[in-house]
């Protein structure tokens, strides 16, 4: 399942971005703000932003973002590794 979001076109000429950039930075942050909120855990977010959880771990300690990591984001992470 897929999902496609509409952004007003002064929204999206309100960032400042080039236009090759904007559709991977909304993804990031999206991941980035979904996390924090523990809406997503580490997997799914890092997918969400197009990265490694490595790399997506890195940018979440730049930003300061505490990392969460519960026996159910284990076990989500598990069960989303195995495609259920």
């Amino acid at each position: 399942m897929g999902i496609t979001l509409e952004i007003p076109d002064s929204v999206v000429k309100g960032m400042r971005l080039p236009d090759r950039e904007i559709e991977q930075r909304l993804r990031v942050e999206l991941a980035v703000a979904l996390y924090a909120q523990g809406l997503l855990s580490m997997g799914p977010a890092a997918e969400l932003a197009g990265m490694s959880r490595e790399t997506f771990g890195s940018l979440l300690g730049a930003r300061g973002v505490e990392r969460h990591y519960t026996d159910e984001d284990l076990q989500q992470d598990a069960a989303y590794a195995r495609g259920e």
